[in-house]
């Protein structure tokens, strides 16, 4: 499973920046009757609740308008955390720092870093698409993975801009809600560019192999958000890249979690600072290596919000 479901909109936002001359979205047809019900949970001690919300970084018009609870949770906080403060997202400079890290200075071509099978997979994909295969060399497997995931995504009608994360920063500013980050841009940026050869190679391959699927992996994933289904998005992401890409699942996700972890135990045992509404990518909140689970285990009350 990509790897963008994990991310923040930062890695989508800022690609869409920098390829934005070559992307395309279409039109979707889909219409939903209802709001989708959110992955929203309230965790408490004796002084202090944050709210946690399961984003999905790639959503449609049709996703909007939200729940209300969403919007109650809003109004009840002083501050809203994301994975990377609006301010960092703004920054005119980022795409030019993930460029950086994503362009190559080791002499090799990206088909010489990557195997044979690859190679041609990716070629046959280009042939496809009427992409410049040539304009790749230059770039990290990393990388040109998360460009083939934001172009077949668009293709779906999925925009990064659209993300909850995205909208709920809109709604931060416009109703004077101070935003912090829980990481930095440049150290989603780092976490990517550490993965070694041999991890990004299997990365960029079986994203080309499931391009196919593109269009039933990212419905599943998004209709079992609508639908408010930690188990069901356990099931289609979680599971898998925890049996077969057992190294990047611990980077992108436990890692992460864990860092994670102490700040918001931090906000819920500060006297003097109020509620605070943390939103995160879904899939950083369900399972057992999950936010909820992990914050559950040290004893706080939990409650999932309709």
């Amino acid at each position: 499973m990509p790897v963008c479901f994990w991310l923040s909109s930062v890695v989508g936002v800022v690609m869409k920046k920098i390829v934005l001359g070559w992307l395309w979205a279409l039109s979707t047809t889909l219409a939903w009757a209802q709001a989708p019900v959110p992955m929203l949970w309230k965790v408490s001690d004796a002084d202090n609740s944050i709210y946690l919300l399961g984003s999905f970084h790639m959503l449609k018009p049709s996703d909007y308008p939200l729940a209300p609870s969403v919007g109650a949770a809003l109004a009840d906080v002083q501050q809203v955390y994301f994975e990377v403060a609006p301010r960092e997202m703004a920054d005119p400079a980022l795409p030019a720092r993930m460029m950086q890290a994503a362009t190559r200075t080791d002499d090799k071509t990206l088909q010489q870093a990557v195997s044979p099978a690859t190679w041609r997979a990716l070629q046959r994909y280009a042939a496809k698409n009427q992409m410049d295969v040539a304009s790749l060399q230059g770039l990290k497997p990393w990388f040109v993975a998360m460009l083939l995931a934001l172009t077949e995504s668009q293709k779906l009608g999925l925009n990064p801009a659209l993300g909850l994360d995205q909208h709920l920063m809109e709604r931060a500013a416009q109703t004077g809600k101070p935003t912090q980050g829980l990481e930095t841009a440049e150290a989603q940026i780092a976490m990517l560019d550490s993965l070694d050869g041999t991890l990004q190679d299997a990365y960029l391959q079986d994203t080309l192999r499931e391009i196919g699927d593109f269009k039933a992996l990212f419905e599943a994933l998004h209709t079992a958000w609508r639908q408010g289904d930690a188990s069901a998005l356990e099931r289609a992401a979680l599971a898998e890249m925890r049996d077969q890409y057992p190294v990047l699942y611990q980077r992108v996700n436990v890692d992460r979690n864990k860092v994670w972890l102490p700040q918001l135990e931090a906000l819920l045992k500060d006297k003097v600072r109020d509620n605070v509404l943390v939103v995160v990518g879904a899939l950083h909140l369900v399972g057992s290596d999950g936010v909820v689970h992990l914050l559950a285990g040290k004893g706080y009350r939990v409650e999932r919000l309709p």
